[in-house]
């Protein structure tokens, strides 16, 4: 199941953090069709949110298509974005943290690596 972590100081609003975590997590195959979110009650607990801020990004992501409530039963995954080779064990996965140790190595913040790498995505695609 889904930890969600909440950076309060981040400037993306908090129900948009729920939904690209879960977002990510379906593209890195952490979550598969048929899995349950989290309840919203679960969520608030962990993460000191306000529970209409829960549900707020669950409806996001009924609205994208991605969950689907079940009455009485919770949210489950209804569709994946994961992509075979995108996993984090894959090779991909793999030599990208091999390169991100090196950026650590050579004393780059992980502000410095965020930049380079959306500057080289950005060339890329």
């Amino acid at each position: 199941m889904i930890e969600f972590r909440i950076n309060r100081t981040s400037g993306t609003p908090t129900y948009l953090q729920l939904v690209q975590q879960t977002k990510q997590a379906l593209r890195l195959g952490l979550l598969g069709v048929g899995d349950q979110l989290p309840t919203a009650k679960e969520v608030v607990a962990a993460t000191a949110i306000n529970p209409n801020t829960v549900l707020k990004a669950y409806r996001e992501l009924e609205r994208e298509g991605l969950v689907e409530p079940r009455p009485g039963a919770g949210t489950f995954i209804r569709q994946s974005l994961a992509h075979p080779g995108g996993e984090v064990d894959s090779p991909l996965g793999v030599e990208l943290a091999d390169w991100a140790g090196r950026a650590r190595d050579a004393d780059l913040s992980r502000e410095d690596v965020e930049a380079l790498a959306k500057a080289v995505l950005d060339q890329t695609f």
